[in-house]
């Protein structure tokens, strides 16, 4: 039996009628985004949302957003980034329990064969993160706990160095290395699964692969030199879908935002269209 949950990630929803950075408007590209989900061949078991849900943390942006995201019919276990304001996403959203009451944003889930572990990574008002000593001594515990199940490990700032200079600089800044050091004692981490950087990278990282997602909306510019400019672009967007199976273990798909013309067949009668 398969488990399936989706990630998105740096919806940046603004207020009906407010343009991110002054010139893009990101609901039409979430609710493309949602479009792309439900019409998925195999219904995802849950969706992950990991941060920057909206661009200013407003009550009217997580207004916004609770709209947008409506259509899904599967859980929807949401993150915060830097962008966010924990208190008006709780809000919003009465009925998560996971949110918590006050305080760090992080959970574990049980969906299917997966277990959820969301960490939050962020430091108030600031946009880089930070895993102090008290955010990794419960994730060990919950990786304690968790040692008979495979762990998909959610968070906003990835844990590595990027070479995009102007997000390696507003990135982890405290506890990167601790982290590795303890998924390395726990191999049934079978993802670290990112946002915050607008763009799929992947790393090798404590035992396990760390990626980061693409936005639904727009994308950081890929720009290695160290001093490039801050800046975006309309890219295509895309979601990623991490699939458990008993006998793979996980497999993660990119999947582009939007509908395409096909599907079309290969074959005919048998024999390979010429």
């Amino acid at each position: 039996m398969r488990t399936s949950i989706v990630q998105l990630t740096d919806l940046h929803i603004r207020e009906p009628g407010r343009l991110a950075y002054g010139r893009l408007d990101t609901a039409p590209y979430l609710r493309e985004a949602v479009a792309t989900v439900q019409t998925l061949p195999q219904a995802p078991d849950a969706v992950v949302i990991t941060g920057d849900l909206t661009d200013f943390g407003r009550p009217a942006e997580y207004a916004h957003l609770r709209e947008l995201l409506a259509p899904l019919a599967c859980p929807v276990w949401l993150l915060t980034g830097n962008h966010d304001e924990p208190d008006a996403l709780r809000a919003a959203f009465p009925s998560h329990a996971h949110l918590g009451a006050s305080g760090d944003i992080r959970y574990a889930q049980r969906i299917g064969h997966l277990t959820l572990i969301a960490l939050d990574t962020t430091v108030r008002g600031q946009s880089h993160g930070s895993l102090c000593a008290e955010r990794l001594d419960w994730l060990a515990q919950v990786l304690e706990t968790a040692r008979d199940a495979p762990v998909l490990l959610a968070m906003h700032h990835p844990p590595f160095r990027t070479l995009i200079g102007h997000m390696d600089r507003i990135g982890l800044h405290e506890g990167g290395s601790e982290l590795e050091a303890l998924l390395r004692c726990h191999p049934n981490v079978e993802r670290v699964i990112c946002g915050h950087m607008h763009r799929p990278i992947d790393v090798r990282f404590g035992g396990t692969i760390a990626s980061s997602c693409p936005s639904p909306a727009h994308q950081v510019v890929l720009d290695l030199q160290e001093q490039a400019a801050s800046a975006w672009n309309l890219e295509p967007g895309a979601i990623k879908i991490h699939v458990w199976d008993p006998l793979e273990g996980l497999i993660s798909h990119q999947i582009a935002v939007g509908r395409f013309a096909g599907p079309f067949p290969f074959y005919e009668g048998g024999e390979l269209i010429d």
